[in-house]
């Protein structure tokens, strides 16, 4: 079967053409953004990416243009993929019934952390010898891809609570059936499509509705909208976890926050299960290695499994990388693009930089960023630094210098790329961490300031 993927370079989408490829299919597709880390993996797997969307990629005749939910009507090539009357779906319904049927599907859900922790519970279920499939919205370390078809009975996978396409508006993670399902916190995000948290509890309930009464709902025992989410009815045994000890949980993790959570114990009820110690920051990082341990206890793994996988876990790629250090100022990749998981970078990042300064660098680049939903919270979000820069691009149309006011002379708000770079550059010395923090390329801004610091090292 030929697939034609329409928004191809998507982490989800480009999954879909890795297990597409993996299960024998032939897999073409086009985009218009392509840059690493997918366009790498595309390339390594030999598919073919047309870039852009012109309207005579319906000539190549494939037996069914996936599509993914970045696409529109009025785009010309979708506009004539329908009026060629020839097959179309999207990537969850594809998924669903060409991969996850049949399989023990471990879904990992929830505003923030979903590609850490998918990636973790992989990297469990793989230490245990289970062979997973996955397909996660990013490239874990340990994998070095996004998607693997695994030879295993477990398929885990980021369950995304954004829209699955223009022709079907709810989220994708209703699509997934899960038998273990991860909820990790709720918060309003999205607002593209989302108008309130209530609008986003309903899909979560949704996915609830999905979990066999056999199966099992992992669930952040301290967030007060998942338990408005059980409140709506729920039929599956729950398993709560919690990184305070006075949250009413099954599993708690104790640590001394001012290791920055690179070590913790791991308790469930009184019973000491054992301690993790990792190259992970932060308490949201560690609250994601609980919850994938009791996803993958649920599973069959044995705990001190478990433990010994969080142990060795690597990371993943843009979710806090260091992407490298010179002349003595460390530069990180990362994710972040809400006011929450900013404030979670930023604290872990605070701890491990001890004496050292904070420079945190932001692009407002998601669809509720660039609408400016968050921007009453975005300065509060990143009084973790000692010093801030801002990019504003032209896709981003509300004033971000008035939102940064708060944060008076600490935060310098910049246009151009090549001048923030520069400001940068003059601002760090030896010591700094330098965390840059969007969910998209930033424009090569990493490479452009490792370059620049190695060429001031050089001089």
């Amino acid at each position: 079967m030929h697939l034609h993927i329409i928004g191809i370079c998507g982490t989800f989408m480009g999954g879909i053409a890795a297990l597409a490829r993996a299960t024998g299919h032939r897999v073409t597709g086009s985009d218009r953004n392509v840059y690493p880390p997918m366009s790498t993996q595309l390339a390594a797997l030999g598919i073919d990416v047309i870039e852009g969307y012109q309207p005579d990629q319906v000539k190549l005749e494939p037996d069914v243009f996936v599509i993914g939910n970045v696409m529109s009507r009025g785009n010309p090539l979708i506009e004539a993929v329908l009026e060629s009357g020839r097959p179309y779906e999207s990537g969850p319904e594809w998924l669903a019934r060409n991969v996850l049927k049949g399989r023990w599907v471990l879904a990992a859900a929830g505003t923030h952390g979903k590609t850490t922790t998918s990636s973790l519970l992989t990297a469990i279920l793989e230490h245990a010898g289970l062979e997973p499939g996955f397909l996660v919205g990013g490239v874990p370390l340990d994998f070095d891809v996004s998607a693997r078809l695994g030879s295993g009975r477990h398929f885990v996978v980021e369950a995304d609570e954004y829209d699955t396409a223009f022709f079907d508006k709810r989220a994708k993670f209703v699509h997934y059936r899960p038998r273990t399902a991860i909820l990790n916190n709720l918060e309003h995000d999205h607002a593209d499509i989302y108008p309130d948290v209530a609008s986003i509890q309903r899909q979560f309930h949704l996915l609830l509705r999905t979990v066999p009464g056999n199966g099992r709902l992992v669930v952040n025992g301290a967030d007060t909208n998942l338990a408005e989410v059980l409140e709506m009815g729920c039929w599956t045994p729950v398993e709560r976890f919690a990184s305070d000890a006075a949250v009413a949980a099954d599993w708690h993790l104790v640590a001394d926050p001012a290791a920055a959570y690179a070590k913790f114990a791991v308790h469930r009820g009184e019973r000491h299960v054992g301690d993790v110690e990792w190259g992970l920051l932060g308490r949201h990082n560690a609250e994601n290695g609980l919850a994938a341990l009791v996803a993958a206890h649920h599973a069959g793994v044995d705990e001190a499994v478990a433990i010994e996988a969080l142990c060795r876990f690597r990371g993943v790629r843009r979710r806090l990388e260091v992407r490298g250090t010179v002349d003595g100022v460390v530069v990180y990749d990362d994710f972040a693009h809400h006011p929450t998981a900013v404030a979670s970078t930023l604290e872990g990042v605070r701890l491990k930089a001890g004496a050292g300064r904070v420079i945190a660098v932001l692009e407002p680049r998601s669809n509720t960023m660039k609408l400016g939903t968050h921007k009453a919270a975005l300065a509060d979000s990143l009084r973790g630094a000692d010093r801030v820069f801002v990019y504003k691009s032209p896709d981003v149309k509300w004033d971000v210098g008035d939102a940064m006011v708060p944060l008076g002379s600490l935060v310098a708000v910049h246009e151009d790329l090549a001048r923030l770079t520069e400001a940068i550059i003059n601002e760090s010395r030896p010591g700094d961490h330098l965390v840059l923090m969007s969910n998209g390329s930033f424009g090569g801004l990493h490479e452009r300031l490792l370059e620049a610091l190695q060429a001031r090292a050089a001089a």
